[in-house]
């Protein structure tokens, strides 16, 4: 069947309910406090899905079953991501260990990854088929801190999204936890890289002392540096801060080649929005 264009493609996605995903061993019980990055309000924000054609050596194994295994044995690791966000003093926030687990849905759709074309990227179709929004899970306290939606295709492949409460992890992050349950889902019988938390370093001290210890020349406006170009050639340039918004990278994108322009700069789609954050685990 011959691809369609993403405004065109229309399929329907069949979901199970949504059921929780435990660690399959006993985890730490503890109580995390998050560093005064990562503790923003609304730092929320919805993954790209991850497109999977059909693998003849995985014949005869069920990818929602195996991916849901394999999230099971990486959540003994990053167990954190299996708690609670809990809300304590001046609105700081902390993950309680408690092991409750993540949302997973098993989902099947009427489609051929080859339906998609060749060019799979954002926006597309269906998105909230292929990431279903739980009722109730968007909230910051007290609910699954990962969503994760496998859906299979027809041709053999499957689809994998995921929604992520930005608070615990970043891209960065969210890639490690997923590299770590590809792993697992290979056969591995450890992580490559273990998780580590630390994140107490980042919390500012009691009371703040921003400036008293190191001087940030980063945020000072008005420097001249001196930039070694190729070629050994060095140049003067001055150093002030710049804000690009919605006008700005518009008028960067006119400037771009013609197929450049609807695949790059593109500002964000994500409901739940995006802010930087840290990795939180190294």
């Amino acid at each position: 069947m011959a691809a369609l264009t993403p405004a065109a493609l229309k399929f329907t996605v069949r979901r199970k309910p949504a059921v929780l995903v435990a660690p399959a061993a006993p985890t730490p019980r503890k109580l995390k406090r998050l560093s005064d990055i990562d503790d923003q309000e609304g730092l929320w924000l919805q993954v790209p899905f991850m497109f999977y054609r059909r693998d003849a050596s995985t014949d005869g194994r069920d990818p929602v079953q195996v991916i849901r295994d394999a999230i099971a044995r990486a959540l003994v690791h990053y167990y954190p991501f299996a708690g609670r966000l809990r809300e304590l003093e001046k609105r700081k926030l902390a993950v309680d260990c408690n092991g409750k687990g993540i949302l997973f849905i098993e989902a099947d759709a009427d489609v051929g990854l080859e339906q998609f074309g060749d060019a799979l990227h954002p926006p597309f179709p269906c998105f909230e088929e292929l990431l279903f929004d739980v009722p109730g899970s968007s909230a910051i306290l007290d609910s699954p801190l990962l969503l994760v939606q496998v859906t299979r295709l027809t041709c053999g492949g499957f689809v994998l999204a995921v929604s992520l409460n930005h608070t615990m992890a970043d891209a960065p992050g969210l890639v490690r936890f997923l590299r770590a349950v590809a792993e697992l889902a290979r056969g591995a019988a450890a992580l490559t890289v273990q998780p580590e938390w630390g994140r107490e370093i980042l919390e500012a001290r009691n009371p703040p002392r921003p400036s008293s210890s190191f001087a940030h020349r980063e945020y000072d406006e008005g420097v001249t540096v001196r930039v070694l170009l190729e070629d050994d050639v060095e140049v003067e340039a001055l150093q002030r801060s710049f804000f690009f918004g919605p006008q700005e990278v518009s008028a960067i994108r006119t400037q771009l080649p013609p197929h450049l322009r609807k695949s790059s700069l593109q500002p964000s789609r994500s409901s739940r929005g995006a802010c930087g954050s840290v990795v939180p685990w190294r």
